[in-house]
C-alpha cells in the first residue's frame, strides 16, 4: 500500500480536501436525479455507492477525526445503507500508513530518540493503519511489543475537521434539530481525549486492573517509559481480529463462550465501574489460539453519570416501558421530551421511543438472549428503514435525548453487532457474579 509522507494539517489545506469531496457528492446527486427523470423506478443504490466511495477517499488522506467519524458510522450496520457500512468499515484497518521517515521524525520529537535506538528491533512498515494512529511491531529484551504512533496534527485539527464534516453529515444522514450542536460537542470532546495517549495509558491500566478477574479475558501490559503523549508501547498480543475470527468455521459453543465474555465485560464496566469502553468495533478485540478474548484499545472511555444511568436503565425494564406515566417522566429526565414540545410532538416521540426501546432493550428482559437469531436483527432493520422514510419525523426537531445517549447507544449497538457476528447466546445476568 502506498505510504504517506505528509498529512494535511492546516485548516485551509484540510478544508480544500473536503470541499472537493462536497463537490463530488453534489455531482453524484445531479447525476442521480438526471437518471431518475428518465427512470422513475431508479433506487438510490448507485448514488449511495458513489457517495460512500467519494466520502471515504476524501477522508482517508486526512486521517484523524474526519476518518474517525467514518469509523463510527461503519458500526451502524442497520442504520446506514450497506454501501456506506462496507466502505467506512475500511477505516478500521485499511488506510494509507505513514512513511518510515515520518515515523522516525515522530519518535525523535516525542521520545527524544529514533525507534532503532529505543528497541532491539522495529518494523518500519506498520501492521495496521487506522483513523488516529498506526501500529508497528517491535522487540525489546526478547519481548514482542506493539507500538502505536499518532498521526501528526490530529489533535489540533479536530475542531476544524468536525466543523467541515458537519454539513456533509447533516445532508447525508438527515440530521436536524436546533440542539444538534451538543452532540457534535460530545464527539469533539471524546475525540480530543482519544488523542491524549497519556490519558489512554492511564485508562487502559485502570480498566485492566478492574476487569482482570473476568473469566476468559486478557489485556496487554503497557510500558510508560517507552510511551509519550503521541506514542504508546504495549505487549504484542497474538490473535485474530474479531472480524477475521468471525469468518472462520468456529463452533456454536465457542461463539457462546466468547460472546458471554464480551457481554460480562461490558455489563461489569457499565454497572460496576459506571464507565465503559465506548468503541466496540472488531478492530479493538483479538481472539487468541486458546480461545480467549483480548481487549487492546482504551482510547475512548465514556463515563456514565448517575443522573443518566438511573433513568436509562429504568427504561430497560419492560414493566417501566408499559407504565405510561412513569415512562413519560423518564423521557423528560432523559431529555427526549422537553417542555417546549407541542402536543403532537409529545405524542409522536412518546410512541416512537416506546417502540424503539421495547425492541432495543429486549435482551435485558430475558434470562438468556440469542444475538445470533435473525428475527431480532430483521426487526431492527425494518424499524430503521421505516424511520428513514418517515416524512413526519423529517419535519420535526428530531435530535432528541441527553448527549450521553450518543456514546451509550453507540456502545450497545456496537456490542450487539459483535455478539451477532459471534452468533452468541448469552446468560444476561451472568456478569453480576463479578460485581461483588
Amino acid at each position: 500500500m502506498k505510504t504517506l509522507d505528509k498529512i494535511p494539517t492546516g485548516k485551509i489545506e484540510r478544508a480544500s480536501k473536503l470541499v472537493k469531496t462536497g463537490v463530488k457528492i453534489g455531482g453524484n446527486y445531479v447525476k442521480y436525479y438526471g437518471k431518475k427523470l428518465i427512470n422513475p423506478e431508479l433506487d438510490r443504490e448507485e448514488l449511495n455507492e458513489n457517495n460512500a466511495e467519494d466520502i471515504y477517499d476524501g477522508l482517508k488522506s486526512l486521517k484523524g477525526s474526519a476518518l474517525k467519524v467514518a469509523q463510527m458510522l461503519s458500526m451502524e450496520k442497520n442504520m446506514l445503507p450497506n454501501a456506506y457500512v462496507e466502505k467506512f468499515s475500511l477505516s478500521q484497518f485499511s488506510v494509507p500508513p505513514l512513511s518510515a521517515p515520518l515515523v522516525r521524525k515522530t519518535f525523535k520529537k516525542y521520545l527524544g530518540k529514533y525507534p532503532e535506538d529505543l528497541f532491539d528491533t522495529f518494523d518500519k512498515d506498520s501492521i495496521n493503519a487506522a483513523s488516529i494512529g498506526q501500529v508497528h511491531k517491535a522487540t525489546k529484551d526478547g519481548k514482542p511489543l506493539a507500538v502505536k504512533i499518532q498521526y501528526p496534527g490530529v489533535a489540533k485539527s479536530i475542531s476544524s475537521d468536525l466543523a467541515l464534516v458537519k454539513p456533509i453529515a447533516i445532508r447525508m444522514f438527515n440530521i436536524k434539530g436546533k440542539d444538534s450542536d451538543k452532540y457534535f460537542k460530545e464527539v469533539e470532546h471524546k475525540l480530543i481525549e482519544e488523542t491524549n495517549y497519556t490519558l489512554e495509558i492511564a485508562q487502559s491500566k485502570e480498566i485492566t486492573e478492574a476487569c482482570n478477574h473476568i473469566d476468559n479475558l486478557e489485556f496487554p501490559n503497557y510500558y510508560e517509559a517507552l510511551s509519550s503523549e503521541k506514542i504508546i508501547t504495549m505487549d504484542w498480543m497474538e490473535g485474530l481480529h474479531l472480524s477475521e475470527f468471525c469468518k472462520t468455521d468456529f463452533s456454536r459453543e465457542t461463539g457462546n463462550h466468547l460472546g458471554q465474555t464480551l457481554w460480562d465485560f461490558y455489563m461489569f464496566q457499565i454497572h460496576g465501574l459506571r464507565k465503559v469502553h465506548a468503541d466496540p468495533h472488531p478492530g479493538n478485540f483479538l481472539i487468541c489460539k486458546e480461545g480467549k478474548l483480548i481487549a487492546i484499545d482504551f482510547g475512548c472511555i465514556k463515563e456514565v453519570p448517575n443522573e443518566f444511568y438511573e433513568p436509562y436503565f429504568e427504561l430497560a425494564q419492560k414493566e417501566n416501558i408499559e407504565n405510561e406515566s412513569f415512562f413519560i417522566e423518564k423521557l423528560y429526565q432523559l431529555e427526549i421530551l422537553n417542555n417546549n414540545d407541542s402536543e403532537e410532538e409529545r405524542q409522536f416521540f412518546t410512541a416512537l421511543f416506546k417502540e424503539m426501546l421495547t425492541l432495543f432493550t429486549a435482551p435485558f428482559n430475558e434470562e438468556r438472549f440469542d444475538f445470533g437469531e435473525d428475527g431480532f436483527w430483521s426487526k431492527i432493520a425494518e424499524l430503521s428503514e421505516r424511520f428513514s422514510k418517515d416524512e413526519q419525523l423529517r419535519k420535526m426537531n428530531g435530535n432528541r435525548g441527553s448527549k450521553h445517549f450518543l456514546y451509550m447507544n453507540r456502545t450497545f449497538f456496537g456490542l450487539y453487532n459483535l455478539l451477532h457476528d459471534l452468533r452468541a447466546d448469552v446468560d444476561v445476568n451472568s456478569f453480576r457474579k463479578y460485581l461483588g
